[in-house]
């Protein structure tokens, strides 16, 4: 039997028509949420705010830049508020239309390492990294946005998507252009939403196992992150 009191139908309404009224629309899995979880429905709201509205590391544009690029790299129509608070920021369709340039172009860190991985006594002495960043330069170029918000954005589409080659590009590229440790996990953290959290997991893994083989150098509070024992799965830990 639950413990979770649900709303009247009355109740349900007014609840709904409020939530419409307050955010200037409603998606379904509101109701449903509402009707049945009602508890989840206010916990939903508590992360959706802290996630997606908090003035936390990054300025709007950059946020909106990074949020924009996410969106496009999977695809998700329905993130119409981000693609409005991005024009709002100052964003132009010109940098809307760059953001999808980088988005194509960023399966090619994937496909560099391919490549270098498993043609390497074709091609001797190709760094997917540098062939990478070669052609991002050119790129980017073209684009009117700041080179650190292009990283941020593109190590969130990489992380989105699940491309560790990419992801550990932008990362290392990240420490080299002295992007703060909390931009970077800010932008990141965007993705727990379009994608969910084990996409945010997996990137994080990565993010750790650069920190802990030296690829990069955290920051006091970070290498505390880096230092911690034991922070795999269920099975790490039975094996421990």
């Amino acid at each position: 039997m639950t413990d979770i009191a649900l709303p009247s139908p009355d109740d349900l309404r007014r609840r709904l028509e409020d939530l419409r009224k307050s955010r200037g629309f409603l998606l379904p899995h509101h109701g449903v949420m509402a009707a049945a979880m009602p508890d989840l429905h206010e916990s939903y709201f508590v992360m959706y705010r802290a996630l997606t509205l908090a003035r936390r590391h990054l300025e709007d544009f950059e946020k909106e830049f990074v949020w924009l690029a996410v969106l496009i790299s999977v695809e998700e129509a329905i993130g119409t508020h981000h693609v409005d608070l991005f024009l709002k920021s100052g964003g132009t369709r010109a940098q809307a239309a760059g953001a999808a340039r980088l988005v194509g172009y960023a399966s090619s860190a994937r496909a560099l390492d391919f490549m270098a991985g498993s043609w390497s006594h074709l091609l001797p002495g190709l760094d997917p990294h540098a062939a990478y960043r070669d052609g991002l330069d050119a790129l980017c170029a073209g684009i009117d946005v700041g080179r650190d918000t292009i990283e941020l954005a593109l190590a969130a589409v990489n992380a989105a998507l699940r491309r560790e080659s990419g992801l550990r590009f932008h990362l290392i590229d990240a420490y080299k252009r002295g992007i703060p440790e909390i931009k970077i996990a800010e932008a990141l953290s965007y993705i727990i939403w379009p994608v969910g959290v084990n996409h945010f997991l997996d990137a994080c893994a990565v993010w750790h196992d650069l920190l802990a083989t030296g690829a990069v150098t955290p920051s006091p509070r970070f290498k505390v992150w880096a230092d911690t024992p034991r922070q795999g799965g269920f099975d790490d830990a039975k094996k421990g």
